[in-house]
Formats: structure tokens, sequence, C-alpha cells
């Protein structure tokens, strides 16, 4: 695949990554470029590349950003997926949303969680910079499959909390390595809550100073009912938030189904 030929337009940039919408005028559909943020890139880094674009085979293309190549470009490793449209939801934040615009993109988040879920992938860095959205028909297309897990469960070792894998502000509990647990699909589940409650309320639900803060918010800290953080926002929808961002996995949703369930009947009523 040749880059050369592709506008590429600069979409997000984190401490580790940096994401391009690629267009080209002859073609109708374009492409997202993701590439290492340094010149010089930390081997786990490439590793994350090449881990997300082994799972292109088991991933559902109806419901993912899918990744269509790995190249070298410029001395540089550059993972290459499809862009189905829309905008990262990430962009959204800079306004609030209206209630039934919320619900739809929160459906459309639940509904796209479970199709990994269903497939044994547990995705393990939801967050809104990873997920692209039509706000008008509400359908969405996660990506950020870099530290993806195709365990039903797997254990998280104790690491310092810089070092942890993920992104510290949307991560579950178990994810922490400190609560002799294992992570499994309703990780990603407290990650969704975390997703919606600033998608809702325009905040994230914690402010942490630095990653052994951000530790300690996860694991003890309780979020403020996000009615308290935008008055306007239902009961009904708080709960459910509320629901996702339960501590221990058991209070939570058992799977994205269950939550896509209980944010249809909000939309319904």
């Amino acid at each position: 695949m040749e880059l050369s030929t592709y506008a590429l337009e600069l979409l997000r940039e984190d401490p580790d990554f940096v994401l391009y919408r690629g267009r080209r005028d002859t073609e109708p559909h374009h492409i997202f470029v993701l590439a290492p943020l340094s010149k010089h890139p930390a081997q786990a880094a490439i590793r994350r590349l090449e881990h997300e674009y082994s799972l292109r085979a088991r991933l559902d293309p109806a419901s993912g950003i899918l990744p269509l190549a790995l190249i070298r470009e410029k001395g540089r490793t550059m993972l290459v997926l499809g862009d189905p449209g829309g905008q990262p939801l990430n962009m959204l934040l800079q306004r609030p949303l209206e209630f039934t615009e919320f619900l739809r993109i929160s459906i459309g988040l639940a509904n796209a969680l479970g199709r990994p879920h269903e497939r044994g992938i547990i995705q393990r860095d939801v967050k809104p910079g990873y997920c692209t959205v039509d706000s008008t028909s509400g359908k969405v297309w996660p990506a950020g499959f870099g530290i993806a897990s195709d365990l039903p469960r797997e254990r998280q070792a104790p690491e310092p909390p810089e070092a942890i894998a993920g992104t510290l502000a949307y991560m579950a509990p178990e994810q922490t390595g400190r609560m002799n647990r294992s992570t499994d699909t309703r990780s990603d589940l407290y990650s969704l809550g975390i997703t919606l409650y600033e998608t809702l309320t325009g905040t994230l639900p914690f402010a942490g100073s630095d990653p052994i803060d951000w530790v300690h918010c996860h694991i003890s800290r309780q979020p403020a009912p996000p009615e308290k953080r935008r008055k306007e926002v239902p009961l009904a929808l708080s709960a459910i938030v509320l629901k996702l961002l339960a501590k221990t996995p058991e209070e939570r949703y058992r799977t994205a189904a269950g939550a896509q369930s209980d944010l249809q009947r909000c939309l319904a009523q």
C-alpha cells in the first residue's frame, strides 16, 4: 500500500501513537493510519500494532475498524485500518449531547463492544478516542485492539502504575493488578461506563493526579452520580452508568447486551 497517494489528516495524538485519516479522491473509501508517535518507538509500541493486525481475521467486519495492512513507510511501522466514516467520539465531547443522541450512540457502543466479546476478545482499552461514531444514525465502530486479549480470562500481574498497559483514566480496577482478580469481558464494561459518564456529563468520574492516584481512584473512590454533574440527567440513565462503574465485576452487567437492553428501554421511554 502506497501511503504517499493519500492526503493524511491528523485526528488524534496521545503519548504513544498518532492517528491519521487518509483520503484519496480516486476511491470512495478512506483509511486510518495508526503510527507510533516517536520516530524511534519502543518495541512494545511495535508489538501493539503487530498484535492488532494479527486479530484481523477474528474481528467482525460489520462492527470493527478492521486492520488492512501492516507496512513500513520511511522507516516507521504503521497499521492501516478501514475507515467506515463518522468521527472519533472524543471529538463530539466538545459539546453536551442531547439525550436522544447520547442514547443512540451509547446503544451503538454497547452493541459494538459485545461483538468482539462474542468472539472471545477482550479489548482492554475502551475509550472515546478509540470509537468512531455516526451521531445521526448512532452507528459505532470500535478500534484500538493493540492490547486486546484473546483469552476468556486473564490475570493481570502487579506492575508499577506507570507501566500498566492501557489508559489509566478508563481502566477497570482489576486491570490494575491490585485486586487479585482476573480481567474478563466485564472489565471492558467498566471502561464503557467511564466512556458513557464522560460523554454524558462532559467530565471523567475521577481526576487522578498521577498513575498511583488513578489506580486508587478506580479501586477505592466512588464516582459522583451523573445527575450531580449534569442536573437534567434522568435517574434511570444515571443508574445504568453507575452499574457499569461498579468496583467488582459481579455488580456490573454480565454482558454488553444487558447494558444495551437497558439503554434501549431508556430510549423507548
